[in-house]
């Protein structure tokens, strides 16, 4: 049996109607109260500018569009429904293009022997929204296995796509370029972006995926009446869990497409996703995206998933905090912190405590960015991490000093 949400009507986020009409239109499933309360939210006195704009930075517009224009556009300012119309149309002529140039790239992988996986993108519209135009992706996310990684980069620079964040002035061998994932190359005169992936998340991350088993449960999804292959649909929410935990849910946009493809997968092997999330002990990120598509978007689950989520100790009080963070741009670097905690107290093993934390301080592009290094010294960009993460979170006017001198250092080791 399915559970709707329980909480939603008692426990609200904040008190402005403008969150709580997002919250009711951004489903791929209207029922008849949400539209009801849709109606009597859009005869109070909302600030449009701020729905746009959060509706905006959280990438759901289209869905807020196409849900109140078919609700009831007579309730919406004349020049903010052009506004939303034009967003609308102009998403969906983009998200077109991109999945027309799919197959393209799909074919070329295919007649050098490369077998490639498309998923998000148009492959997540399709197969959540049944409808390229009500999601937002500005690139095709597209997997291919470790040893044909540098091969299918190479044939798509060959034809004409550049490796946009290059690596090669800082470490020298093709094989440390490759660690970086992903490979993000841009193509088209810039209208179309390729994210190439050979892991679903770094290994250094500390929730890893079971790709090897996902590559022999793949399905097949029909886009514009061409056949491509791509993950299952539960594989599929495992791993919108996992880039929802990553980006510390900070986008309604994720909750929105788990909670889409659970309605749109109703036949959904639970006991498979359980299963999987605690052999790979990755029951953090699962249920923190059940728990929020379900008390957020109204997602029913079954009541045994939805029992075992209430039932796991310490895990509904720090969720709650991420939903109140998704509305509060203030106190956000305060927050983040918060959520790196939330994450090490809902891991269990100790190893994975430690994966965690070594992800945390592990450098990315910007600390390499800020100081290049010679090879010998390059474990200094492991303390340069925690100082930024310490200044741009904890100690922000510290922190601007912090690297004013870094600028200036890197300036004197260019020189010299």
């Amino acid at each position: 049996m399915l559970t709707p949400s329980t909480t939603t009507k008692a426990l609200k986020i904040g008190t402005r109607p403008e969150v709580e009409l997002l919250l009711r239109s951004i489903r791929t499933h209207i029922n008849a109260e949400d539209a009801q309360l849709l109606k009597i939210l859009l005869q109070e006195n909302l600030d449009w500018i701020y729905l746009l704009q959060t509706a905006a930075s959280h990438g759901v517009m289209p869905l807020l569009y196409w849900n109140l224009s078919a609700t009831c556009p007579e309730a919406f300012p004349k020049a903010i429904l052009n506004q939303l119309r034009d967003y609308f149309h102009a998403n969906a002529l983009r998200n077109v293009y991109l999945t027309q140039e799919l197959p393209k790239i799909l074919s070329l992988l295919k007649a050098n022997e490369i077998l490639a996986i498309p998923f998000k993108g148009p492959v997540l519209a399709a197969l959540a929204y049944n409808n390229l135009a009500l999601r937002q992706f500005s690139d095709l996310d597209i997997l291919v296995h470790k040893r044909d990684f540098l091969k299918a980069k190479e044939l798509l620079i060959g034809q004409g796509y550049q490796h946009i964040c290059s690596f090669q002035s800082i470490y020298s061998t093709e094989q440390e370029v490759a660690h970086f994932q992903p490979c993000h190359l841009s193509g088209e005169g810039g209208r179309v972006g390729v994210d190439l992936h050979y892991e679903i998340t770094s290994k250094d991350f500390f929730l890893l995926l079971d790709v090897e088993m996902m590559w022999e449960r793949l399905k097949t999804v029909s886009l514009f009446g061409i056949t491509v292959l791509t993950f299952s649909p539960e594989d599929l929410l495992l791993i919108l869990c996992l880039n929802g935990t990553k980006e510390y849910w900070r986008s309604l946009e994720r909750i929105c497409d788990i909670a889409a493809l659970i309605h749109a997968h109703q036949e959904l092997d639970w006991e498979y996703l359980m299963e999987q999330a605690s052999r790979q002990s990755n029951e953090v990120t699962l249920f923190t995206g059940l728990f929020l598509a379900n008390t957020l978007l109204g997602t029913a689950l079954p009541d045994s998933v939805w029992q075992t989520i209430q039932a796991t100790p310490g895990f509904s009080s720090p969720v709650w905090q991420v939903r109140e963070w998704l509305f509060n741009e203030i106190h956000r670097p305060r927050e983040v912190i918060n959520f790196y905690l939330f994450n090490m107290q809902l891991i269990k093993r100790l190893q994975d405590k430690m994966r965690y934390f070594l992800y945390l301080i592990s450098p990315n592009l910007s600390d390499i960015l800020m100081l290049p290094l010679p090879p010998l010294l390059r474990f200094f960009y492991y303390p340069i991490r925690l100082l930024r993460i310490t200044g741009k979170y904890l100690i922000n006017p510290a922190y601007t000093n912090l690297l004013q001198f870094f600028k200036m250092l890197k300036k004197q080791v260019l020189i010299n």
